[in-house]
Order: C-alpha cells, then sequence, then structure tokens
C-alpha cells in the first residue's frame, strides 16, 4: 500500500531534504523511523528538495509498505516518538499506488522571512537585515515576476536543469511587525531559486537596481547579472497542493 504523510520540520540541523552520504538529512530521518516502526525496509519520497538550512512548516512525503492492511490508528504519534524533536509528522492516510508526492503536486509555496530588528528567538528561522528597505518598490519588482516564465537568471549554476521554465501564481511582501515576508508560489521551481529572487528583490530594497533593471536582469537568462542569494535559514516551504483525487481538501 502506498501512504502520503504530511509534515513540517525545522532545517537547520540537516544538510536538506535528500539523503546525503555522510551528513543528517530530513529523508534519511524519516525512513529510518518508519523502516523501525514497520519492521522492513522503506523508502519515502519527498514532494521536492530543500537545501541545507531550509525549513518546511508543510511537507508532504509518501511510502510503501508490504500488506494490504490499513495503518493502526495511533501510528502518528508512535512515529513521532521516534522522529527526532525538529520532524513532526500530523497525518498519513492510504493513495492509490499512481499518486506521487512529486509528480503529482500541482503548486508549490515557499515564504521568506526577513527580520528589521534584533529578535534572539528568530535567530534561525528569519534573515536579519538591518538595513532600511523600500517594500513598495519590492513589491512591484515582486509583482513583475509573474509575468516571465523563464527564470534561468536565478537558478543554481551547473544545476542541470532539464527546463528553467516555471508558472508563478503569485508574488508579493507584506509587513508583520518586525518581519518582512515574501511569498512565492509555482506550479515548480528551480534549485536555489527563491533565495536567489529574494536576494535580488533585498537589492531593488536598497536602491541598487530598479525595476527596468531587474526586468533586464529576469531577460538576460544570466545567474550573475542577479543578486547574492539570500541565506538558507530564512526560507520555508508552506504549502503543497494536489489534485482533488487525491486529496478531498486539497492538503
Amino acid at each position: 500500500m502506498r501512504f502520503f504523510l504530511t509534515l513540517s520540520y525545522k532545517g537547520t540541523a540537516y544538510h536538506g531534504w535528500q539523503i546525503q552520504e555522510n551528513a543528517p538529512s530530513v529523508q534519511g530521518a524519516l525512513q529510518q523511523a518508519l523502516s523501525i516502526l514497520l519492521k522492513e525496509p522503506v523508502d519515502v519520497v519527498g514532494a521536492g528538495r530543500t537545501d541545507t538550512g531550509v525549513h518546511a512548516a508543510f511537507y508532504v512525503a509518501h511510502f510503501q509498505c508490504s500488506g494490504n492492511k490499513p495503518l493502526q490508528e495511533d501510528f502518528v504519534y508512535h512515529l513521532n516518538a521516534v522522529l527526532p524533536k525538529d520532524i513532526a509528522v500530523y497525518s498519513v492516510r492510504a493513495v492509490s499506488n499512481q499518486a506521487h508526492a512529486r509528480f503529482s503536486a500541482t503548486l508549490r509555496q515557499y515564504k521568506y522571512y526577513l527580520l528589521t530588528e534584533k529578535d534572539p528567538f528568530r535567530i534561525d528561522t528569519a534573515y536579519r537585515y538591518p538595513l532600511p528597505l523600500d517594500l513598495e518598490k519590492m513589491n512591484e519588482a515582486a509583482a513583475v515576476l509573474t509575468e516571465y516564465e523563464d527564470f534561468e537568471s536565478f537558478c543554481k549554476l551547473h544545476a542541470d536543469n532539464k527546463t528553467t521554465l516555471c508558472h508563478l501564481q503569485e508574488s508579493f511582501w507584506i509587513r508583520e511587525e518586525n518581519l518582512l515576508i515574501y511569498t512565492v508560489s509555482a506550479d515548480r521551481f528551480l534549485r536555489n531559486m527563491v533565495r536567489a529572487i529574494v536576494g535580488t528583490l533585498i537589492d531593488v530594497g536598497r536602491g541598487k537596481t530598479d525595476i527596468d533593471q531587474f526586468r533586464q536582469i529576469i531577460e538576460s537568462k544570466n545567474r550573475g547579472a542577479a543578486g547574492t542569494s539570500a541565506p538558507a535559514h530564512g526560507l520555508f516551504l508552506t504549502d503543497v497542493r494536489y489534485p482533488e483525487t487525491l486529496f478531498g481538501d486539497n492538503k
């Protein structure tokens, strides 16, 4: 049987989602915990890769196990008891064997958190930026992104992508107390794309890059023209959506 898990994790202690040969990963921790509970080797497939230090407020993964009986009602409780404290599973449900955590997803959403003042409680989950930023200009530039489909300028070099096309559905900033929060959603994202976008939008907010130059950066399809990537610890994957045929509540 195939099952979908919903979970969240704090990425500070992990070298990303994907299993690494000599470093801790979220995928590795989850596979180990599931294998202990199910008493058989378990492979886990995630909704996508998150880089070292990136967090997930909402994440989806699938796994298969032998037999055709549903899991016990207290399975989530026991799984959380085995998992490290910085990974939490919220639900598990049976799906068809054609359902795929990565390839069946229709939308992914990320949020990036910028701190405008020092906050000791957010040091691992938001990027402290001490200089003033023009939020109106940053929002103007963020909206420009939705006019484009090719984001090669914001793609990690030599990432071996088959395509650099992505279809953005939203891209905007808001202010909440001492935070500036960037939200972006699309059908897919390139490796390092959101952090590169945020770094370039910060340049807009500083007055280093104007809107016309921002357009030129996108159209250049040149990673070297864009800004420095924002640090990983401010980035969260916040939503992954699927067709209603997989999840009635779209989660």
